[in-house]
C-alpha cells in the first residue's frame, strides 16, 4: 500500500471543521503555515548544525502546535522527541539528526500538498 497521503501525515479535517465552510479562512491558515513552517525548519536545521540545542528546542516547540492544527500527529510527536532531546542537552546528536530529517522529509511533502490545496481554494474565492 503506497498511498502517499498515508505517508504524508496530513489530515485537514480539524482545519475544515473550524473553517465552517470558509475557503478564505482555509487559504489564510494554509498561507501562514506555508510561510512559518519553512522558517522554523531552517531555524531547527541551523541550530542542530551549530549544536545550539537551546535554539533547536525552542524552534521545535514553536513548530509543534502548528503540526497538530494541520493534522500531522506523527510529525508532531517526532518534533516533540527532537525538542525534548535538545532540552536534555542532546545526549545523542545523531538520533536528533535522524528524527529531524524524518520530519523534514514528511513536511516537505506536506508543504507541496498544502500549496496545491491553497491554489485550488484560491481559485474558488
Amino acid at each position: 500500500m503506497s498511498d502517499i497521503s498515508s505517508n504524508q501525515d496530513l489530515d485537514l479535517s480539524f482545519l475544515y471543521e473550524i473553517a465552517d465552510g470558509s475557503d478564505e479562512f482555509i487559504v489564510d491558515s494554509i498561507g501562514m503555515f506555508l510561510e512559518q513552517t519553512p522558517q522554523l525548519l531552517d531555524a531547527i536545521d541551523d541550530a542542530i548544525n551549530a549544536q545550539d540545542w537551546a535554539t533547536a528546542a525552542s524552534a521545535s516547540h514553536k513548530l509543534k502546535p502548528n503540526l497538530g492544527f494541520f493534522g500531522m500527529p506523527v510529525s508532531q510527536a517526532t518534533v516533540q522527541e527532537v525538542e525534548l532531546a535538545c532540552k536534555a542537552g542532546a545526549p545523542n546528536p545523531a538520533e536528533i539528526i535522524v528524527k529531524f530529517a524524518q520530519v523534514k522529509t514528511t513536511l516537505d511533502a506536506n508543504l507541496a500538498e498544502l500549496r496545491k490545496i491553497k491554489l485550488e481554494k484560491e481559485a474558488s474565492l
